[in-house]
C-alpha cells in the first residue's frame, strides 16, 4: 500500500529512472505541497541514488533563510509568483549538489486566495544546473486542497522529466 495514487508513483519512478540513466541528482523546493513531491520520489525504493535533498519552505521567512529568496522579491511579487518559484529553484540548486531542481509555490486552499491569486493557482520552476529556469503557471481551480496538491506533484514530475530532455 502506498500513500500516493498509482499514476504519481509511475511518474515518480519514470523521473527517477530518467535521472539515474543520465547520472543526475534531483533537489526539490516546495511550499504549498509541503513535501509531497519529495515524498512521492522517496516512496520509490532506491531513490536515494538520485534524490539529493528537498526543502519545504512554507513561510516567506523560510524561503528567504533556507533558499536565499530575496525578501524584496517576496514583497514585490509575492510568495505565489513565477519570480518566487524561479528564485526557489535557483536557491535549491545553489545549496545542493543536485543537477535538477523543481520548485512549487501556490494557493492550495480552501482559503488564502484572492482575485489575482485564486485558490488553485500554482507556480512551478524547473532548473538544470548551469541553465535558466523555466516557469509554468497552472490554474487547477478550487478542486479541493488535496487535489490541488496532488495535481501540483503531477505537474512537477512532468517538469522533472522535461528537464532531462
Amino acid at each position: 500500500m502506498s500513500l500516493f495514487p498509482e499514476d504519481i508513483l509511475v511518474a515518480a519512478d519514470a523521473a527517477l529512472a530518467g535521472a539515474r540513466a543520465k547520472s543526475l541528482k534531483i533537489v526539490t523546493a516546495e511550499s504549498c505541497t509541503g513535501g509531497l513531491l519529495a515524498g512521492a520520489l522517496t516512496e520509490i525504493a532506491g531513490s536515494s541514488d538520485v534524490f539529493e535533498r528537498g526543502y519545504i519552505t512554507y513561510s516567506n521567512l523560510a524561503k528567504a533563510e533556507a533558499l536565499g529568496v530575496d525578501k524584496q522579491l517576496l514583497m514585490a511579487a509575492g510568495a505565489v509568483s513565477a519570480e518566487t518559484a524561479a528564485a526557489m529553484a535557483e536557491g535549491a540548486i545553489q545549496r545542493s549538489r543536485a543537477h535538477l531542481a523543481v520548485a512549487i509555490t501556490g494557493v492550495a486552499g480552501p482559503g488564502g486566495g484572492s482575485p489575482g491569486k485564486p485558490v488553485g493557482l500554482v507556480h512551478f520552476a524547473g532548473l538544470r544546473r548551469g541553465g535558466a529556469p523555466i516557469t509554468i503557471e497552472q490554474r487547477f481551480g478550487d478542486i479541493g486542497r488535496t487535489e490541488v496538491r496532488l495535481a501540483a506533484v503531477r505537474e512537477a514530475l512532468n517538469i522533472l522529466r522535461a528537464l532531462m530532455d
